[in-house]
C-alpha cells in the first residue's frame, strides 16, 4: 500500500512568547501529511502491512484503548486496502463510545471490549492461536517494523541542523526510530506521556540499531498526571500555543510535550544557540472528544 504524502509545508517554523530569540524553533507536521493517516501513526503501519500482505494475511488484529489514535489509523488504513480488521479494546464496553472508537467502528474495525485485567495480561495469550487468519500488530505498532518505518520521518524535511529533537512518547516505538535516524551529536529527547513508565527505557533501547550514534534520553516529569489526563492547564497552554502560532495540538500527546519544552526553556535547560525539532505526532482526532469550545480550534 502506498500513500501519497503532501510534504510541501510540513516543517514550520514557530516563536511563542516564552521562547527567547536566541532559541530557534519547528514544528514537523506530521498532522499535515495525509487527510486520516495523519502524525507518526503511518510510519509504524507502513512495514508491518507490508509483511501482513506478504504472509499472505490480509486481516489485521491490533490492541489499543479508547483514544488510541494508532486504532484509528489501522482502521483507515484497512478500509483503504479493503482488509478486515480487528481491535482488542482495554476495559470494558462504555455506555457512549469515544469519537476515536465510534469512527473506527463506522469504518469497519471490529471492536472486542476486554477487562482492564485481561488486557494486562495480553502478552500471555495465544492470540495466533485464536486468530489464525490475521496478522497481528502489537500496541502502537511497537515492534522493530515500526521503528524501521519511523526511521523514515526525519527524511520528510531538512532536519540535520538541529540541535534537539523533541518527540512525545507512548510505546518508544517513534523515538526509537528517530534515535536510529539521527545525526550524531543530535540529541533526542522523548517527553513520556505516561506516569512512572519507567520500562520505556528498557523497550526503547531493544528497538535501536546497533549504529546509532545520537544521543537520547527519556523525560518522564511532563505527564501532567498521567496517560489520557488533560489538565486545565494542558487546555490553557494548547490554546494560548494555537493563539501565537497558528498550530493545532492534542491533549494526550503533543500538548504535553509543547508544555514541557516551554518548562525547558524555563529551567535553562535548552539555552541560547540550540534549535529545537518538535514532532508533530497527530491524533488530533482525540480533541474531538472533548466538550465543544473547550479549544479555541
Amino acid at each position: 500500500m502506498i500513500l501519497n504524502f503532501d510534504t510541501s509545508n510540513i516543517l514550520q517554523s514557530f516563536s511563542a512568547t516564552w521562547l527567547p530569540a536566541t532559541i530557534q524553533a519547528a514544528m514537523l507536521r506530521l498532522d499535515r501529511i495525509h487527510p486520516e493517516i495523519q502524525g507518526n501513526k503511518w510510519f509504524k503501519l507502513k512495514y508491518n502491512l507490508q509483511a501482513a500482505e506478504q504472509a499472505g494475511k490480509k486481516r489485521i488484529l491490533t490492541f489499543g484503548g479508547a483514544y488510541s489514535n494508532h486504532l484509528a489509523a489501522v482502521a483507515v488504513a484497512c478500509k483503504l486496502m479493503q482488509w478486515p480488521c480487528t481491535a482488542i479494546i482495554r476495559g470494558e464496553r462504555p455506555p457512549v463510545l469515544s469519537y476515536t472508537l465510534k469512527k473506527a467502528g463506522e469504518i469497519g474495525m471490529e471492536l472486542q471490549f476486554i477487562s482492564r485485567e485481561y488486557y494486562s495480561n495480553k502478552e500471555q495469550r495465544d492470540w495466533e492461536a485464536m486468530f489464525p487468519e490475521h496478522y497481528i500488530i502489537p500496541e502502537g505498532g511497537h515492534n522493530a517494523l515500526g521503528a524501521k518505518g519511523c526511521e523514515e520521518i526525519l527524511s520528510l524535511a531538512p532536519t540535520a541542523s538541529f540541535s534537539h529533537i523533541l518527540c512525545a512518547v507512548g510505546t518508544g516505538t517513534t523515538l526509537a526510530g528517530l534515535i536510529n535516524a539521527a545525526k550524531p551529536g543530535q540529541q533526542v529527547w522523548g517527553i513520556s506521556a505516561l506516569k512512572g513508565a519507567l520500562s520505556l527505557q528498557t523497550e526503547v533501547a531493544g528497538l535501536l540499531n546497533a549504529g546509532a550514534t545520537s544521543n537520547w534520553q527519556l523525560l518522564h516529569h511532563f505527564h501532567e498526571g498521567g496517560y489520557g489526563k488533560i489538565t486545565p492547564a494542558v487546555i490553557s497552554f494548547m490554546n494560548s500555543f494555537f493563539t501565537e502560532t497558528g498550530i493545532p495540538l492534542d491533549g494526550v500527546y503533543t500538548g504535553k510535550m509543547m508544555l514541557a519544552l516551554k518548562k525547558l526553556v524555563e529551567q535553562g535547560l535548552i539555552t541560547e544557540g540550540d534549535s529545537v525539532l518538535c514532532i508533530h505526532s497527530g491524533g488530533l482526532q482525540g480533541n474531538l472528544s472533548l466538550s465543544e469550545g473547550v479549544l479555541c480550534y
